[in-house]
This record gives C-alpha cells, structure tokens and sequence, in this order.
C-alpha cells in the first residue's frame, strides 16, 4: 500500500486542500495495482487515472516512470507508487534477514 497526501504536494498546498489523498493497493507478489482509493478535491478527475493503469495490468513501477506534470494533484500517483515501492523492499529486506 502506497500512500501521498495532498498536503505534500505542491497542488494540494496551492488550492489549501489538506485533508486530500491517494491511496495505491499494490500486490506484493506481482506489483500489480489492485486498486485506487481517492478522496478530497478532484478526486472523481484522478481516480480514472488508476482505472487505465488496473485495465492494462501494468505495476506500480509504471507509475514510478511515468511523467505526471507538476504542479497537479495527478503527481501524487507518482508519491504514492513510490511510497509502496519503498514498503515493499522495507518488507523484503525484513523477511530476508530472519
């Protein structure tokens, strides 16, 4: 699960929206996107984003290549692709070591 907050963002902070997020349910066998949990503004304009990337199957790791641009609410696909990516390889590296 990948989290980013629109208080993080430049957006977020520019339209004062601090109660916003996007939540990113990844599958840590395949890193396929399971699912998108949007709330706060914009979020019927941003979910559609995650619908295109769950039809086509791809992983999170499209997220963390893809160009969003800046400053738009959209980048927080790319905070929070980056944030499961990173709790992924922190679960990892636990499990590896025990």
């Amino acid at each position: 699960m990948g989290i980013s907050r629109y208080r993080e963002l430049a957006r977020g902070q520019i339209i004062g929206d601090s109660y916003g997020m996007l939540k990113l349910l990844v599958s840590s066998e395949d890193r396929r996107l399971l699912g998108v949990h949007v709330f706060g503004t914009g979020a019927t304009e941003l979910v559609h984003i995650g619908q295109t990337v769950m039809g086509c199957g791809a992983t999170v790791d499209y997220l963390v290549n893809a160009v969003f641009n800046y400053p738009t609410l959209a980048e927080s696909y790319k905070v929070a692709a980056l944030d499961a990516m990173n709790k992924m390889r922190a679960i990892a590296r636990l499990t590896a070591e025990m």
